[in-house]
């Protein structure tokens, strides 16, 4: 289907669409929608901001039978956040319909939940741990489902939630349809998906631009100076909108957070340290543009919808080299343009190729008077040592060793090979 209105849709569902304004599905939406719809179990591979999570919400809605109440279809998200963006994205489809669908994440009043479920929701969003629970408690009757939904599969299996789904999964129907939805499928989550999955289709958004086209890519050195100090000249070089600076672990996070306020900068922070209450005010804050600049863990590259976000700066390069491409996600997004900077050190080198083969068009730069400047190409170094490493075998391979040595004869090779050296050198500044 090359446009929406060539869907079969119930009237609701093709005004919900419309009132969303979409009109022609994205690659992503247009392979898992028609699966979904024949209910055939599939794991969909597509890098952030393909427009994932109307691929799942839009056929399921369709599918919903609004006379039977009971649990139909249970979704999970590994973060509240994700999860909580997936439930109000729902409701804006089923608003002007009788479905009814309830969000149930962790850091909320368990009673107040199991309260909830007197009648059961026809769809169920949550967090994994949260349902969980109420499946535990006999709260929330998942027998009844057909369809479950894994958002964001690669980083549930991270964070250690892949047994808590399958705790639930187990007492689903015997012929549920599972729907798994990936940047990446690791070697680790292919048990998990053998179990509940019998040939499924794989679909592999195979995107040659993995991030979008209108993102520049600075790699700023960070010399003799500490990152921290870096990072400061970065960020009175720049007047970012919003900006996120991205850190490896909660620890640094906090410790990049407070070094920054200690130099007079307001900053808010996300990671996983964070009490649920203390998230929600912060992710309050920063959409109500109280920060110009967010400190985060990479919870933040998946799934957390940040608007605004003008400048991304990676503090560290990731140590899972893909998150690279969920973190520069973050920006150039709805069409506007955006700045990835990354610090380096020389020890970071194999890991920026790396990333280079992913299709990151880094662009060398540095910081001077405060403002960035062109810098040269970063290999020009490695350069020039592998052209003197060229003359030094040149002129080993002109200087043999003599059959009969004789005393100082090592001197003397020493002597012939630093002539070729010169000779080769000026040769070589000729043809420049």
């Amino acid at each position: 289907m090359s446009k929406y209105s060539d869907y079969n849709f119930q009237p609701f569902l093709r005004e919900a669409i419309k009132e969303l304004g979409f009109t022609e599905p994205t690659p992503i939406q247009k392979e898992m929608i028609p699966l979904i719809l024949k209910g055939k179990s599939a794991i969909g591979q597509a890098h952030t901001g393909t427009g994932k999570t109307h691929s799942f919400l839009i056929p399921i809605v369709e599918r919903i039978k609004q006379d039977e109440q009971k649990v139909q279809a249970v979704i999970t998200a590994p973060t509240r956040e994700l999860a909580t963006q997936i439930h109000a994205e729902l409701m804006k489809i089923i608003e002007k319909t009788d479905i009814h669908a309830k969000l149930f994440i962790g850091g909320t009043d368990k009673q107040r939940s199991i309260d909830k479920l007197k009648s059961q929701p026809q769809i169920v969003v949550g967090t994994p741990g949260r349902i969980r629970d109420l499946v535990k408690e006999q709260a929330l009757l998942v027998h009844t489902a057909s369809i479950l939904v894994v958002d964001e599969a690669d980083l549930a299996f991270d964070m250690g939630f892949i047994e808590d789904i399958d705790q639930f999964a187990t007492q689903m129907p015997e012929n549920l349809e599972m729907y798994v939805f990936s940047a990446t499928v690791p070697e680790s989550l292919h048990p998990f998906l053998r179990k509940y999955m019998e040939a499924p289709v794989h679909i592999h958004m195979n995107d040659k631009k993995p991030v979008a086209e209108n993102i520049d890519f600075y790699l700023i050195p960070t010399r003799s100076k500490s990152r921290n100090t870096k990072l400061l000249e970065v960020m009175d070089a720049i007047n970012p909108y919003l900006a996120i600076i991205f850190t490896n672990t909660r620890k640094q996070a906090e410790a990049v957070a407070n070094f920054l306020s200690s130099n007079g900068k307001r900053v808010g922070r996300i990671h996983g340290d964070l009490t649920p209450r203390d998230r929600k005010k912060m992710m309050k804050q920063i959409r109500d543009l109280e920060f110009q600049y967010i400190v985060a863990t990479d919870l933040a590259a998946r799934g957390i919808d940040i608007p605004g976000v003008s400048h991304v700066i990676n503090y560290e390069l990731p140590q899972d080299l893909e998150f690279f491409i969920h973190r520069v996600g973050r920006t150039a997004r709805a069409g506007n343009k955006g700045l990835a900077i990354t610090l380096f050190e020389p020890s970071d080198e194999d890991a920026i190729v790396r990333v280079e083969k992913m299709g990151i068009p880094f662009v060398p730069k540095d910081i001077k008077n405060g403002e960035i400047i062109e810098m040269k190409e970063r290999h020009a170094r490695q350069n020039r040592e592998k052209k003197v490493d060229e003359i030094d075998q040149i002129a080993k391979s002109r200087v043999r060793k003599p059959k009969k040595v004789k005393p100082g004869y090592k001197r003397n090779m020493r002597w012939e090979m630093d002539k070729i050296k010169k000779k080769e050198r000026r040769k070589r500044n000729r043809n420049r």
